[in-house]
């Protein structure tokens, strides 16, 4: 058996071994932890059960996890998406008062859309339709995004009646709770600590215990509660709301989140093959695909690659071991992840600000010299944070570009599904009502 393991896994080829290959998903997993408590603290502002949520975070983790390893055998892991949480919960929810069960019907729809995408070979267009450079500026867009969430949660930042928003009390106790956890993470982050997140998270729980600004209240809870956002997705009402925007956010992030990811992770694995293509390529699509729509079966929002999985390549990882074990990690923490109870804003915050400050690292690739794309990607980038949408930033980033590549007369026939999406965003922000 062990041998008929190694031969599909091609551990021979990959020279890898037992031994590295569990330590990778370990390392993996402890890297990503942390979405365990930040997930449902951001979807938990929706009215969404908590222990729920955090059960849901872990299954479809596992669950993508697994498939990703088993299906695809790569070493890279699977979770809700940090930035489409907010949007989620920020932007469909509570800006514009979609109910959480509509959200998640939304998701569903997103998720099956990508799926039989990938099934007719259609991701292929979409991909190159939009210039790599606005890819990097959506990153690095929802990076400020996130980031902005996690000063305002924090009480960093907060609104102001003139400014619209200024520096807030840094006196207050949970600002510093916050602001001891932001040092904390970041000085990990310079030693290069690998769990900083999840250790930086767990700090500030633990100092916020201490000087009681969280009391500790672990729950006890049923199974019931655990599946309280199961299966309770709204298709209907997603379909009946008419939101296309929202469907097509969810899917586009995903799926160009997705490709960054793998791209970076199969570089760093040496798994591109020599004519620099990604073997098993609609495997790997396949597997987040489904494990979306797993994750709005139970009750999340969308389930993307992490980039953290580099870490476990970063110590040898080369086949869908890591992604395996990483997965059953996150199985382990289903069961005890609930018992927890909520995390307070105060100590998630300083993650967000983090994770937040590393996606914006993709702003590099742009081209700033070339104003065609400059321009289109400052757009996106700005838009993004101070408009809390990323549909808006990216349907200003797409306009802008086709406007600037016709007005520039660089405008070419394989152009034509661009302006097609930039005409239905056009669409969008001139008919429709600005919600």
């Amino acid at each position: 058996m062990r041998d008929r393991i190694e031969r599909y896994f091609e551990f021979q080829r990959l020279e890898a071994n037992w031994r590295t290959e569990i330590v990778a998903g370990l390392t993996t997993f402890v890297t990503m932890a942390y979405i365990i408590f930040v997930n449902p603290a951001i979807l938990a502002k929706t009215g969404m059960p908590i222990a729920a949520v955090t059960a849901a975070t872990c299954a479809c983790a596992a669950f993508g996890s697994i498939l990703m390893g088993v299906l695809a055998r790569y070493p890279l892991a699977l979770a809700p998406g940090m930035g489409l949480n907010a949007y989620f919960t920020y932007t469909v929810c509570l800006k514009m008062h979609v109910p959480w069960q509509t959200a998640l019907g939304a998701v569903f729809l997103s998720g099956v859309i990508f799926l039989l995408l990938t099934l007719g070979g259609i991701r292929q267009l979409l991909v190159g339709a939009i210039p790599k450079e606005l890819h990097a500026a959506v990153a690095g867009g929802i990076g400020l995004f996130i980031a902005f969430i996690g000063l305002t949660e924090s009480g960093i930042i907060v609104k102001d009646a003139s400014t619209a928003v200024t520096l807030g009390n840094l006196r207050s106790p949970d600002t510093v709770l916050s602001l001891f956890g932001l040092a904390l993470i970041a000085c990990l982050q310079v030693l290069r600590v690998r769990a900083s997140l999840l250790i930086g998270v767990a700090g500030s729980v633990l100092t916020a215990f201490i000087f009681h600004r969280a009391p500790w209240t672990p729950q006890h809870y049923h199974w019931s509660e655990l599946t309280a956002t199961a299966l309770k997705l709204d298709v209907p009402g997603a379909i009946r709301l008419g939101g296309l925007e929202i469907i097509f956010v969810f899917l586009f992030v995903d799926l160009f989140d997705n490709v960054g990811t793998l791209i970076a992770v199969s570089k760093k694995a040496g798994l591109i093959d020599g004519e620099n293509r990604i073997p098993r390529l609609s495997r790997i699509f396949f597997a987040d695909a489904t494990a979306t729509v797993a994750g709005a079966l139970t009750g999340t929002s969308t389930v993307c690659s992490y980039i953290e999985s580099s870490a476990g390549v970063a110590v040898g990882g080369r086949t869908g071991i890591p992604a395996i074990v990483t997965g059953a990690c996150f199985l382990l923490a289903l069961f005890i992840a609930p018992l927890a109870g909520p995390i307070p804003a105060s100590a998630t915050a300083p993650a967000l600000i983090i994770v937040g400050a590393l996606m914006t690292s993709s702003i590099a690739e742009i081209e700033w010299a070339d104003p065609l794309v400059a321009i289109p990607a400052f757009l996106t980038l700005l838009i993004i944070p101070l408009s809390y949408s990323i549909a808006n930033g990216l349907g200003i980033g797409i306009c802008s570009y086709a406007l600037l590549r016709l007005g520039s007369g660089r405008a070419r026939k394989q152009d034509w599904l661009l302006f097609f999406l930039a005409a239905l965003f056009l669409a969008r922000f001139f008919f429709l009502p600005n919600r």
